[in-house]
């Protein structure tokens, strides 16, 4: 199966606000899939770039804790730059797209959910093999 590009979307996380702040709540209704690892970037300089990878099997979930990302994603066809800056907003990213992770703004947290646990036979790190794949 080939994913494309519009298949990725921006998704809500569902929030209670009162006058003491904000709570996000992630539960499995607002997320597409079953989470089975969480994993988060921080101290992040801001000319580094992250991801530069596909999955074959896992979809994710990329949230901004704090701060501010852009985050690239690429179907082998079309390319698409999506600023995340808001922590009740996720972006999410079905199987078989390439994604980065650029343009950091000083404090940013990126958290990340995904729907497998970690296996590095299950990334696709070379951009080339991941055009080749798509057109398979």
């Amino acid at each position: 199966m080939s994913n494309t590009i519009s298949e990725v979307a921006i998704i809500q996380i569902p929030q209670v606000h009162d006058k003491r702040g904000k709570l996000a709540v992630v539960e499995k209704d607002s997320i597409p899939f079953a989470i089975q690892r969480v994993y988060y970037l921080y101290d992040i300089p801001s000319d580094s770039h992250r991801g530069g990878h596909a999955h074959k099997q896992q979809q994710s979930v990329i949230i901004a804790l704090s701060g501010s990302f852009e985050v690239i994603v690429d179907d082998g066809i079309s390319k698409k730059r999506i600023m995340l800056n808001k922590p009740n907003l996720g972006l999410y990213i079905p199987t078989r797209i390439w994604r980065e992770i650029e343009n950091f703004s000083s404090g940013a947290v990126c958290l990340v959910l995904a729907s497998t646990e970690f296996d590095e036979q299950e990334y696709i790190r070379d951009y080339k093999q991941f055009k080749l794949s798509k057109k398979a």
